[in-house]
């Protein structure tokens, strides 16, 4: 892939939002988390038991793990994920460091409640890098070359080990209830970022069974810039041969469709199903 054509209008938007969400990630790190002595997930986990035992900054340790784990990404995934994760890695090791500060501004010392909120805004952040095919280096540089070796191999279990030893060592060096509330944390972060990935890319199934059918896919391509897809179908009870549109669309354009459907055919019957993913033209893309 050429590095021109990282540069265009969509690509930009991404990495945008791939800065916001490392940015608030670590604003979650450095004013909950950090705050209440606990630890994250993955390589930014291991940064924080060298930054709680030598005062050494996260942000610099998570900078230099990731160097070798970068070109191990050059050479073995593709450009297009290397440089998004050498953005997003960047941007999360300069964040930790211009917010180390930030700790000092709540006067809150229950670890439960800086846990929750750290975890909440971690997650969020990670979840808007995500959304955006961007990656903070670390675990999903090794889970990406694992998965692309052995298919079979599920990513989730990498990230289990090696959070496990890091909880381990929390728990070693720093307490049992300092890595319980390390595991609530950890818990949080997951929920978000797999709640703001599915938020941002919410897409609805439909189904439309109408007489009007030429008229409406017509309407739904042209206002929409949807495809639609034509099954075929047959009516259990009259037996009458039926045409049934097909089409995913966002969220956003849920009533806009249902009003062009009803505005054709008010006697149509629409279907709308959850969609968990979507892949292809006009939808989220695989990074790798």
């Amino acid at each position: 892939m050429e590095i021109t054509s990282l540069f265009n209008r969509e690509s930009i938007k991404n990495i945008f939002f791939i800065l916001i969400g490392t940015l608030l990630s670590s604003i979650g790190i450095n004013m909950f988390i950090v705050h209440a002595k606990l630890l994250s997930g993955g390589v930014s986990g291991i940064a924080l038991i060298i930054q709680y035992l030598t005062k050494f900054p996260a942000g610099y340790t998570i900078f230099l793990l990731n160097i070798p784990l970068l070109i191990l990404s050059y050479k073995k995934v593709n450009l297009r994920f290397t440089i998004f994760t050498i953005i997003g890695t960047v941007s999360l090791s300069l964040f930790l460091v211009l917010t180390y500060a930030i700790k000092n501004i709540l006067h809150i010392n229950d670890p439960l409640l800086l846990s929750l909120y750290g975890g909440v805004l971690n997650g969020l952040g990670m979840g808007i890098v995500f959304s955006n095919h961007g990656s903070t280096g670390g675990l999903d540089i090794i889970s990406v070359i694992v998965k692309k070796k052995y298919d079979n191999f599920e990513i989730g279990h990498i990230s289990f080990i090696v959070n496990f030893f890091i909880v381990a060592i929390g728990a070693i060096f720093f307490g049992l209830t300092s890595a319980l509330y390390t595991l609530v944390s950890m818990y949080i972060t997951s929920y978000m970022v797999d709640k703001t990935i599915k938020g941002f890319n919410r897409q609805k199934m439909v189904l439309v069974v109408t007489d009007k059918v030429e008229e409406v896919s017509k309407e739904i391509m042209t206002t929409l810039k949807r495809g639609v897809t034509l099954l075929h179908g047959e009516g259990a009870y009259t037996k009458e041969n039926k045409k049934v549109l097909y089409s995913i669309v966002s969220l956003t354009q849920l009533p806009q469709l249902k009003l062009i459907v009803h505005q054709i055919d008010e006697n149509a019957f629409i279907s709308i199903l959850d969609v968990a993913e979507v892949h292809g033209k006009g939808f989220m893309r695989e990074l790798f």
